[in-house]
């Protein structure tokens, strides 16, 4: 089946992403401490996956972000904070704007719920709403769920080393393997030569059109460890939209536990 950029928000991850998973989460310290492989070397397109795959995973987290969503028919801006432990459970919650406030996202596992705040009512997400918009913004529920590594499910060529903007870059080129549950047909991956943080991901679908790409910017040292504390998400059809995602506060030194994120926390106001 064909994928089409939808409008959607996921406030943990990144997605990312998620999952570009949009929850900001601490590393490993094994993770921090391995050393990176040299360009081109065995390993080296493995390791700079494996650090998008984490960038925003490990321990638990806390956060609060910022949202600008802008469409062909109206602009918006919202708040939400967000919670989350590991790769299996995190929470978001809007903050602003108030006619808003309480609408929540709870991912258990692999299930994923939303709890409606104008209706009181919890809706579970199945599969055949993985594509479909939330709150208007660019991403979708499969950004915010999805449980698959790149290293795992692309076949992956590294196209050496350039610049893009002045900066030296390294570049990526990821084809889906042949069971992968993926819905790409290709994703082009651009990050920095000095630390190998991202910068884009340009997203294709089966047909080789462009789709949608990625960006990650304002990179900052949070917590003794750097990271884009900034998300564009653009579909490439010309149009001008766009969802970023700007990181207000980041704690990766709170503690949670599964019994955190249940149906009755979704609910709290």
């Amino acid at each position: 089946m064909k994928h089409k950029a939808q409008i959607w928000f996921a406030g943990v991850s990144l997605i990312m992403a998620a999952t570009l998973v949009f929850s900001p989460m601490a590393l490993s310290q094994e993770q921090k401490d391995a050393e990176a492989p040299k360009p081109g070397s065995d390993g080296f397109t493995a390791y700079i996956l494996n650090k998008i795959d984490d960038l925003y995973r490990g321990t638990s987290s806390r956060g609060v972000m910022a949202m600008e969503i802008k469409t062909k028919h109206w602009n918006r801006s919202m708040e939400a904070e967000s919670w989350s432990l590991g790769t299996k459970y995190s929470l978001v919650r809007i903050l602003k704007p108030s006619k808003e406030k309480g609408t929540a996202t709870l991912k258990a596992n692999d299930d994923l719920f939303m709890y409606l705040n104008k209706t009181g009512r919890t809706v579970k997400i199945t599969s055949g709403m993985m594509g479909s918009s939330w709150m208007g913004s660019h991403f979708t529920n499969d950004d915010l769920v999805k449980g698959s590594r790149m290293a795992e499910d692309y076949v992956v060529e590294y196209e050496g080393e350039s610049k893009k903007g002045g900066i030296e870059t390294c570049r990526l080129v990821l084809v889906p393997r042949p069971d992968a549950p993926v819905v790409w047909g290709k994703i082009e991956i651009t990050v920095r030569q000095t630390d190998l943080q991202p910068l884009e991901q340009r997203f294709y679908d089966e047909d080789g059109h462009e789709a949608r790409v990625l960006e990650f910017t304002n990179h900052k040292e949070v917590n003794g460890r750097t990271m884009p504390t900034k998300m564009t998400m653009r579909p490439l059809d010309k149009s001008g939209e766009f969802t970023s995602i700007v990181w207000k506060e980041i704690d990766f030194e709170v503690k949670l536990n599964k019994s955190f994120f249940t149906l009755q926390r979704l609910k709290s106001k």
